[in-house]
Formats: structure tokens, sequence, C-alpha cells
């Protein structure tokens, strides 16, 4: 169980343009340039062979790893002790304001300094191509090591002796040592000078972004480390929002569930930005809204469920030559949900727009280009009203009319109305309220009297958790004897005895889940809390942060026999449950008066 949970001791690092993983021994063994669902460049992660690998290691055999971020930051601090010597490694990515816009350079940065003795250590790095199929040729120059013939040229630029480097041979530290990485770029300006210039004015920005976060009262600490996550998988130029750092990592041993997750849902990025929103971070949600007026001035007829970072399509998934996570593959890159239908998404675009034109603190900002957003996703929710969906759970071979489907239809109408009344416009209005209605009808339908509960859709007898929605979104008034029943229902179907939940207890097409899913937990945990369970809503929650790793991240699934994470990681919609349940549980809490 140590050594399953000892995996997902990885720490994050990025500067929103692109992210990397370094575990707790201090390699990248994860990392996509130039940008999140690009090549990865270290991909050890998935195949410690062939992936390629940009490590610090210390000399001797029991060493000791102590990894923490710098308080408020995306920056990593690792403290090696090795016998009686000591040092530390820093990692980040660049990123400050100049020149009143941000500077995220395609740059990692990675500071080595003496704490005690004289450590020894070597430097390893091997970057590689297509997905591990492609080695560089290397070239070594006075100050800088070369890597070429795998996209741009990239450079490793240090003050380490080039020779200990190239032979990967151990050397005594004892100074500081700087190593700069780049793409496609030379690094021709004094090392230390700009190394520790980046380092402080990297701090500051995120010290500076997480003071000016509204938070919780309760959980500060988790919701905040939730919050910088989320923060670094927004890609920038476009404002899209990826669903995770990672690709492939399997749901469970075995299961062959690996999912490419570097894409931008629409359906994830609305509870991202929900969450973001909560904490008044209103740059990400206005950036997010121009990614998809942009996405939707090119659609015609639907919207795909996910998008590339820059909009486009996704591109169809393949299988490359990679081991796998444990050798769980096959190792996708792509992803097939593009492909699907999921019409929830349109219910979620429309709540992800409502706040730009209800909320008084964004006066000025919408133009034409987000109204006929909005008259198109409420004309693509009548359009597709009647259609089988393959909804959020992704089903690759079943189509049905779900519940959660017109859970959101019902919703983003609600929230169209509202809009055309902040508009003055009674057409749109009528239209929406119409569509809320026929949504409300069809909900209505997968109620089992028999049961006391709602189901995935009508005649479908399975419990479902994203049906928690119902309470959690005011369908079901919180605290009325059917709220409690279907809660009720769900729980006692899919509610493990360590308290996280299952997504669905039905087989799907490839068996029955193995694994709970860490945000309908969260979830759960809202929903008790809507319905007055509140010691229990704290209880499940305090569980649950057990499950984060030593810095407090989390990833998508929890295999409960072993209570060992599993799943692509960081996972967004974890740590929006999180942020959400924290909230739930702030408002929910007597506070004492201060002295």
């Amino acid at each position: 169980m140590d050594k399953l949970k000892n995996d997902y001791k990885m720490g994050l690092i990025g500067n929103c343009n692109y992210s990397a993983l370094i575990n707790s021994e201090a390699s990248i063994v994860w990392m996509c340039w130039p940008h999140f669902d690009d090549n990865s460049i270290f991909g050890a992660l998935l195949d410690e062979n062939e992936g390629g690998e940009f490590s610090i290691i210390p000399k001797g055999e029991s060493n000791h790893f102590e990894q923490t971020y710098v308080e408020n930051t995306n920056v990593l601090q690792t403290d090696v002790t090795c016998g009686d010597c000591m040092f530390r490694i820093t990692d980040f990515a660049p990123r400050f304001e100049q020149h009143d816009r941000f500077n995220k350079p395609l740059m990692l940065m990675r500071k080595i300094e003496p704490l005690r003795g004289t450590p020894q250590i070597k430097v390893i790095c091997s970057p590689r191509g297509d997905y591990g199929k492609r080695k560089p040729t290397v070239h070594f120059g006075s100050n800088h090591v070369h890597y070429s013939g795998i996209g741009e040229p990239i450079r490793l630029t240090s003050d380490i002796p080039l020779s200990y480097i190239e032979k990967e041979k151990f050397f005594v530290l004892d100074e500081v040592k700087y190593l700069v990485l780049t793409w496609g770029m030379s690094f021709d300006d004094p090392i230390k000078i700009t190394v520790e210039s980046y380092l402080y004015r990297t701090i500051n920005y995120w010290q500076r972004w997480a003071s000016q976060c509204s938070i919780s009262r309760l959980y500060q600490k988790p919701v905040l480390r939730s919050a910088l996550a989320l923060k670094l998988h927004q890609y920038e130029d476009t404002g899209a929002i990826i669903a995770s750092t990672t690709a492939s990592l399997p749901e469970s041993p075995g299961s062959g569930r690996t999912w490419d997750y570097r894409y931008c849902w629409l359906r994830d990025t609305y509870y991202t930005l929900n969450a973001l929103n909560r904490m008044s971070r209103f740059d990400e949600m206005k950036k997010f809204a121009q990614y998809i007026i942009n996405i939707a001035e090119e659609e015609v007829g639907r919207f795909s469920p996910v998008y590339t970072i820059s909009g486009d399509p996704v591109p169809p998934e393949i299988i490359v030559d990679l081991k796998g996570y444990r050798g769980n593959g096959p190792v996708r890159i792509g992803n097939l949900a593009s492909r699907q239908i999921q019409n929830d998404i349109y219910g979620q675009v429309l709540l992800a727009q409502f706040p730009l034109y209800v909320d008084e603190r964004f006066p000025g900002h919408l133009g034409p280009s987000s109204y006929n957003l909005v008259r198109k996703t409420l004309g693509y929710i009548d359009k597709r009203m009647n259609e089988p969906d393959a909804t959020l759970w992704e089903y690759r071979n079943m189509q049905e009319r779900h519940c959660y489907t017109y859970l959101f239809h019902w919703a983003g109408s609600k929230a169209a109305a509202k809009i055309a009344e902040k508009l003055g416009d009674k057409d749109l209005y009528y239209m929406a309220m119409a569509l809320s209605s026929r949504s409300r009808n069809y909900i209505e339908s997968c109620y089992d009297p028999k049961l006391g509960t709602y189901l995935p859709s009508q005649g479908n007898h399975y419990a479902d958790a994203s049906l928690l929605h119902l309470i959690t979104l005011g369908f079901l008034a919180p605290r009325s004897q059917r709220a409690k029943k279907h809660l009720e229902f769900i729980e006692k179907a899919l509610l493990t005895p360590g308290g996280s939940m299952y997504r669905y207890d039905r087989p799907d097409d490839f068996g029955r889940p193995e694994v709970t899913f860490a945000v309908c937990t969260f979830w759960y945990v809202e929903a008790l809390a809507c319905s007055g369970y509140i010691d229990e809503a704290f209880r499940i929650f305090e569980k649950m942060l057990d499950y984060s790793n030593h810095l407090g991240l989390f990833s998508e699934d929890i295999h409960e026999a072993t209570k060992s994470p599993w799943g692509n990681f960081p996972q967004t919609y974890t740590h929006v449950g999180l942020i959400n349940a924290a909230f739930k549980l702030s408002q929910t809490f007597d506070y004492p008066e201060f002295f």
C-alpha cells in the first residue's frame, strides 16, 4: 500500500504555458513541451526506460527526501539528506508580471544549493520526442547542452561542468549550482543573477495571487493549494482549462481505463470556473468566456464535449509504444470523447456565462458575440432535447436520455432566462422558460416512487452519483422528504465503508468500476450539507483530506481496498469538488466571536 501511495508523491509546477510533475526524489517524470497537450519530453511516469527523465541524484543509497511548496506558491522545494550531508533543489517555471503582461517563458529552472556538508550529486537529462520513440542528437557547447531532432531545439544551460553532465558523473556540490532548460531559444543571460531574480519574482507573483483569493473560513490551506493547482491548468493564451496534467494514468490496476486528459472539457471547465468564481478569481472566468465564444463562432450544429487548448478538434485517439504506469497500458494519446454526443455541456456553457451577465462587478465586459453565444447554445438545447447521449461518464457503447443531461438543460435554461431578463429580451426569456419546463418534465419522468429516487434514465434502476446535483443545484428542496430518500438511495448503493463514493453501480464498456471517483465524494459532502446533515458532511470531508498526497494534491480515483490513488493527476475535478465542499461547509458553521 505504501509503495502505491509513494507513486503519487509528485509535485506540480508550471506557469500557465506548460506544466511538469516532479516526484519526491526530485526527478521530472512528466513534462510536455511546448504546451500541455504536446509531446512528453520527460515521460518516465509512463515508461521508466523509454519515457525520458531529468533527475538530480544524490550519491548513496540511504537518502531521505522531504518535499514542500514555498508557502502559497507553485515553487517546489525538495530537501535531500544523504548521510551527514544535505542539499535543496528548488524547481519552478518562471511566471511574473513584466511590461503590463505576464512573462511565462518556455523555461524550467532548477536551483541546487548545499545546506550541510559536501554532498555528491549527478545530473541526468534525457529528453525524448514522439512519446519516447525518438532520442535527440546531443551536442555540447561551452556552457550548454543542445538537444535536436525532437522538435524545436532544447537547450540545457548550467554552471555545472558539462563533462559531469555528459558522463552522468557524480561531483561534489560545494556551492549553489543552476540548471536552465529552454525550448526553442538560447539562454545567454548571467545564470545566477537571472535564476535568482526569476525565482524571487515568481514567488512574489504566486503569493500575491493567493492573497487576492477569497477563501472559506474553514480548510483554508487545502482550498488555497487546490486553487493554485487549478490555476496551473489554465492555458493563459486562450483561456482553455485542461482536465488534468497527465495522460493515460490508469483508473485502476489492469483496468484498461487509460485516458488522455490534457484537453479542455466544457463540462469540467464549468465546475472549475464555479470554484474559482467563489474565490473571486474573475480573470480566469473572463478568459474562458473568450475561449468558448471563439469556439461557438466556428461550430455549426453542435459543440464537441472537448477541445484542444487552442480550440481545435482533439486529435484521434491513438496508442503509443510506452509500457504505461506500473506496466498498465495501453497508453492513449488523444481522446475518443471528442467524437461523442454529450448534451449536458450546453447547460454548463450557459451556467459558465451566467455570472458575467448578472454580477454587477462586470459592467461593459460583454459584447454581441457573447449574447450570440447564449442564443446559439440555448438553440442547441432545443434542437438536442430528445437526443440520447453518452452523458458525463462518457459511456462508449451506451447512449440514453440521461437525467443528468436534462438537469443541466433545466439549470442552463433557467440561467438563460435570467440573462434574458437582464437584457430585456422577451423572446429569449420565453424560449428559455419553455425549455426549462420541458427539461423538468423529463427529469420527473425518471422518478421511481417505489425506490424513492431519481434514476439515471427512464427504467434504469442503477444508482448514479451525478444525480446528487438534483440537490446541490436546487432542483429538489434540499430538506424535503424526496431529497432525503434520493440521498439515502445513492448512499446505500455507492458509498463505501471507507467513506468514498463510486460513480455508479452499473457495468459499463469495461465492466464495473473498481475505484471510487473522488469528486463524487465531495459532491456527496455538498449534498449532505445542503440537506442539513452537517456532522456527517464534516466527517466525510475530513476523511477525504487523507487521500491527498504529501503536498495536498489529489488524483482522480481512490482504490478502496488499498486506499491508494489512481487515475490522472492532479485532477481538476477533485480539487474543484474540495473547494466547493469547503465553501458549503463554511456556510453552515457558527463561528465564535473574536475576543
